[in-house]
């Protein structure tokens, strides 16, 4: 897959957060009830870390 293609799917997903977060009337997802458990914010967080490694495995580097 591609950069931009990464890149492009986590613009979908965070878009996917904003409107989930717009609809319980929160600004973070911290603040939400379902945040253990919740589908949308695992497919967020594997988005984001699909974007910073570009697809490759490992570990990351702060």
């Amino acid at each position: 897959m591609s950069t931009e293609l990464y890149q492009e799917r986590l613009k979908q997903q965070i878009e996917i957060v904003k409107k989930c977060q717009n609809e319980h009337k929160i600004d973070s997802c911290l603040k939400c009830e379902k945040i253990i458990g919740c589908e949308i914010r695992k497919t967020y967080i594997n988005a984001v870390y699909q974007s910073m490694n570009k697809g490759d495995s490992g570990g990351f580097e702060f």
